[in-house]
């Protein structure tokens, strides 16, 4: 099973976007950069994590990359956007989320 923080303690295959800002400016970014953008409920579980935020939350899709783009929230260190390559079976999930 894919867990985002051992993810981004093991690996360098991924993308911080913006770093240590509010979550208003995480999903504006992610709302002005992402190739496609689906709003999720908070606390919808993705990528391993309960994702936090003012719902509806704004998570990034590439599907030719084959990535996302999420808000992700560390207590003591504020929200960051970061851009992680995920299987095809996680896109659709987040897609299967989305708020209508």
């Amino acid at each position: 099973m894919f867990c985002l923080d051992t993810y981004l303690r093991e690996s360098e295959d991924y993308i911080i976007h913006l770093n240590r800002a509010g979550f208003k400016d995480c999903a504006k970014f992610i709302e002005k950069e992402a190739k496609k953008v689906v709003y999720i409920p908070a606390g919808a579980k993705i990528v391993g994590a309960r994702i936090i935020g003012i719902p509806p939350v704004p998570i990034g899709l590439d599907e030719e990359k084959g990535t996302i783009m999420l808000p992700y929230t560390k207590p003591c260190y504020g929200t960051a956007v970061v851009e992680i390559p995920v299987p095809k079976e996680e896109i659709d999930l987040i897609k299967s989320l989305e708020m209508k």
